[in-house]
């Protein structure tokens, strides 16, 4: 768990770097662009490594279900929500409480303002790309665990599925985009 995060934390701050920096006062068009190609890029290599299909991998994780009253709990989902718990009230933490978080909230309202009051803005939204390519770790490593499958196109409908909760939960609210991926996995 800890390679992934910081394997795809890497990925993020190299994309950042080389591909969103450089972008930063460019008309709001172009960094959207720039994300339709990044997607294109990270799916390409996608294909190269797992193929066109669909493959299946074995789980670490242990297989079965503990039985809460009649309700059958999968192991995997336990460990799910163990794994997902203490990351959320660390990012939260992260992002409420330390002066990097306040360095990223401020930054993500006025970059300008920031950089007057001293915040090195580069180094800031690098620190939130690594923060988030970590996270996409770990959620790509859990879901490969639980549904033991892996396709170069996941993704797209992840990622979708990722924007849906953080609308629902509300953007910028951590806890309420979790609670808004209950909420979907859940429905679904």
């Amino acid at each position: 768990l800890i390679s992934v995060m910081v394997f795809c934390a890497g990925i993020n701050v190299g994309i950042e770097r080389f591909a969103y920096r450089r972008l930063r006062r460019a008309p709001k068009l172009a960094p959207l662009i720039t994300a339709v190609g990044v997607s294109f890029m990270i799916q390409f290599v996608g294909l190269r490594w797992n193929g066109s299909g669909q493959k299946t991998w074995n789980s670490v994780l242990p297989s079965g279900n503990a039985m809460l009253g009649s309700v059958k709990l999968p192991y995997t989902t336990i460990i799910s929500f163990a794994v997902t718990i203490p990351i959320l009230i660390a990012l939260s933490f992260i992002v409420t409480k330390t002066r990097q978080g306040k360095a990223m909230r401020a930054t993500a309202q006025d970059q300008d303002a920031s950089r007057l009051m001293g915040i090195n803005v580069n180094r800031t939204i690098a620190f939130t790309f690594a923060l988030g390519g970590a996270l996409a770790g770990v959620a790509g490593l859990l879901f490969q665990q639980t549904r033991g499958l892996t396709s170069y196109n996941l993704g797209y409908q992840l990622g979708l599925i990722a924007f849906t909760s953080a609308v629902l939960g509300g953007i910028g609210n951590l806890q309420g985009a979790v609670l808004g991926a209950i909420l979907i996995g859940l429905i679904q």
